[in-house]
């Protein structure tokens, strides 16, 4: 039977890697955990019992092909509360996760063999899910100096571009365009008619007082791809939302009703008992911010290089080259000799990603410095030539 070439997507690395290490917790070894991007935090008592108490009064049925009108109503006052903007509610779509969100947005904007661009490393999904779909895929190999983030000069020797994704702050990066530079970009977007998605996941996962801005700001026409997994900590609650523009509301709405029917009505129950969780999510962000510290001093000291680039997210991608020229060997040896693990950097870019390792640093403070002993012994016993 014929398989369809839309499927053949590479495979998704940091997911293999999870699957591998579980397999080996199956078999009794203990591994330590820094290859998901998902947040340790619990949710508070409170927030689930308000959950119960939601199952218990409502029924669990199709909601709004948008979301919960209540839903989106917070979501647009955060938009005012937090960056001053007047968002209408009817331009915000709750989704199925932010990966259908931005699926929706590139069927609703782009048709079969049209250009869309997105700075290298970037989140694997999104170019598999463009080729799945007839796009061309555009990789900007960004400079390491600017934290692999586009510029208008990048974005001047590009070829015609009909889209352009960007990642602020970026997985696997965390690297952060500042408002100044998301200014520059919309207005160069804008000029030359270029349609902008804007993936702001781990917008208020920012650190050292790193400044950070919504391109909706600069570029009503732009889309902006949001998620409850990072920041709000229910990953697998599996929502997140969009926000787009006037002329795009009546066929994403269309495309929403035909793939999904709707989002999840008791994840939307679980977002709006979130949200009153303000201390939680900041004293969440807190920890990260710790761990981060920890896991970056211990990755320099053992040989790992361009760490400066993580004002934001909960990713350290470091370059490896001191320690192995295949990422992929180094972490297969950091998985089976150290119990550690991390995922490859060609999962994020096919060219220079054996270059790289991602790790990630939102799990607990216990399981971060367990991971630095064992780096830091798994490294002597390389350095003596033991392994």
């Amino acid at each position: 039977m014929h398989i369809a070439q839309r499927g053949s997507i590479r495979p998704f690395e940091v997911m293999e890697a999870f699957r591998e290490a579980a397999q080996l917790e199956a078999a009794g070894k203990h591994i330590v955990h820094l290859s998901l991007g998902q947040p340790a935090t619990q949710l508070p008592d409170d927030a689930l019992s308000s959950i119960y108490a939601a199952m218990r009064r409502a029924p669990m049925g199709y909601t709004d092909a948008r979301g919960m009108p209540e839903l989106r109503e917070r979501i647009a006052q955060h938009y005012h509360d937090h960056y001053r903007l007047t968002i209408p509610a009817h331009r915000i779509f709750v989704t199925v996760g932010s990966s259908a969100a931005f699926m929706m947005a590139l069927l609703a904007s782009f048709d079969v063999g049209q250009r869309v661009g997105i700075a290298l490393p970037c989140y694997p999904a999104y170019p598999n899910m463009m080729q799945s779909m007839g796009l061309v895929s555009c990789g900007l190999r960004a400079d390491a100096s600017l934290g692999f983030q586009p510029d208008v000069a990048l974005l001047k020797a590009a070829p015609p571009l009909d889209g352009l994704v960007i990642a602020s702050p970026s997985n696997p990066t965390g690297s952060v365009l500042s408002p100044e530079a998301l200014r520059d970009i919309s207005a160069y977007t804008r000029t030359h008619n270029i349609q902008v998605i804007s993936d702001e996941i781990y917008h208020h996962v920012t650190y050292d007082g790193t400044a950070y801005d919504t391109i909706l700001r600069y570029d009503d026409e732009a889309i902006v791809v949001n998620s409850f997994s990072k920041y709000y900590l229910l990953s697998g609650w599996r929502l997140g939302w969009a926000v787009i523009p006037e002329r795009l509301v009546r066929s994403y709405e269309s495309i929403v009703q035909s793939f999904f029917i709707s989002p999840p009505a008791i994840s939307q129950y679980a977002a709006l008992a979130i949200w009153e969780h303000d201390d939680l999510l900041r004293s969440t962000v807190a920890r990260y911010a710790h761990n981060r510290s920890r896991l970056k001093e211990t990755l320099e000291q053992i040989g790992f290089r361009e760490l400066n680039a993580a004002h934001g997210a909960f990713y350290l991608y470091g370059e490896c080259s001191a320690l192995s020229a295949d990422s992929r060997t180094l972490c297969q040896r950091l998985l089976h000799e150290a119990g550690v693990c991390a995922v490859a950097g060609t999962d994020f870019d096919q060219e220079q990603g054996h270059r790289y390792v991602r790790f990630s640093f939102c799990g607990d403070m216990k399981d971060i410095e367990e991971a630095c002993i064992r780096l830091k012994a798994w490294h002597k016993s390389f350095v003596h030539g033991v392994l």
